[in-house]
């Protein structure tokens, strides 16, 4: 789905966003291919974009200091990393920031060549306790929140309360749960990330609209925690991180920008 840089409400920032965006692209639902829209009556979905910036060299050598911006307006839940702090939290793996690196060609809104460098390194960073760690983590927040129901924002907070009201637990924390287990697994079983969901679909979008039962999502949510603890052994992924390539892919992209401003 191709997005234009212009329609997003970006978050408000001390500098000037578009001399220091690298790497932007879709987020969430709608980079996974489950965005359910408005329209629909379980559409509770925002429109989500990430991106990296690489800021002025004052905000690395003196006293002020960026590391990220997150801001809902209207429909877009919109999240800025300075590339130091997306770099560490790729080094640990996050899912979240993760798959900003491993999407589909189209839905980048910004890619400058330091953000297409970044994207062409993305085996750099690959770390199998980390990742095991990481996506096993956020798959069990994912669980809890299914039943213990928290504050839902952005713009569909009301609509998707009402449907957790309806349904007794949050579908799309259910949807989240599987799609997260899908994903590790595949990833300590190839080394390789796949947002973009195909085969798991209409499975994931029946979870979303309250089509499987509770107990169903719980059933197979263990089965997949079992299938990432077998897996892990024998994953291809790197038991340790080369921090000195890490640091390589950092000071290459520090040194393209601060030749160009």
């Amino acid at each position: 789905m191709n997005v234009d840089p212009h329609e997003v409400l970006w978050p408000d920032v001390p500098f000037r966003l578009h001399e220091r965006l690298i790497l932007a692209g879709l987020r969430g639902s709608e980079a996974h291919g489950t965005y359910v829209p408005p329209s629909d009556p379980h559409g509770v979905d925002d429109r989500d974009i990430m991106g990296v910036c690489v800021l002025p060299r004052e905000y690395y050598l003196g006293l002020d200091r960026w590391e990220h911006a997150e801001s809902i307006k209207e429909c877009w839940d919109v999240v800025l990393y300075d590339v130091r702090k997306f770099v560490g939290l790729l080094c640990q793996q996050n899912p979240n920031v993760l798959s900003l690196l491993w999407l589909e060609p189209e839905d980048y809104v910004v890619q400058t060549p330091a953000g297409r460098y970044l994207v062409d390194c993305r085996a750099v960073f690959r770390h199998r306790k980390h990742a095991f760690d990481s996506f096993m983590g956020y798959a069990t927040g994912q669980l809890k929140r299914m039943t213990s129901f928290g504050q839902f924002r952005g713009y569909m907070g009301a609509k998707r309360k009402a449907l957790v009201e309806r349904f007794g637990w949050d579908t799309k924390n259910g949807a989240h749960l599987i799609r997260l287990l899908h994903m590790g697994h595949e990833y300590l079983t190839t080394g390789e990330l796949r947002v973009r969901r195909r085969e798991d679909v209409p499975h994931l979008l029946a979870i979303k609209r309250g089509e499987v039962a509770l107990a169903d999502v719980q059933a197979e949510a263990e089965e997949f925690f079992r299938k990432c603890h077998d897996a892990y052994d024998t994953s291809p992924l790197p038991s340790e991180l080369d921090r000195q390539a890490v640091n390589r892919v950092l000071l290459s992209i520090f040194a393209d920008r601060w030749r160009q401003t």
